[in-house]
């Protein structure tokens, strides 16, 4: 695998592209135990940048939940 800095870019997440061609997506920093706990993966792959893209936000997303229910 080799990093790609002229691809596109997803903030907060280091993007690479394997010899094969296909996407992985990786978080800078680790989501809260929580969003773990409710299934939030640091680590996403896909066949393109959009599949990728889409999975990443759907990571943030579930972690986004998570923390939000968790109570005060």
């Amino acid at each position: 695998m080799h990093d790609t800095p002229t691809a596109p870019a997803i903030p907060g997440w280091r993007l690479i592209i394997s010899d094969a061609g296909r996407f992985w997506a990786v978080r800078n920093r680790a989501f809260p135990r929580t969003a773990l706990r409710a299934g939030a993966e640091p680590t996403v792959d896909a066949d393109t940048f959009e599949e990728v893209r889409e999975a990443v936000a759907a990571q943030e997303e579930k972690a986004r939940v998570a923390v939000e229910e968790v109570p005060s």
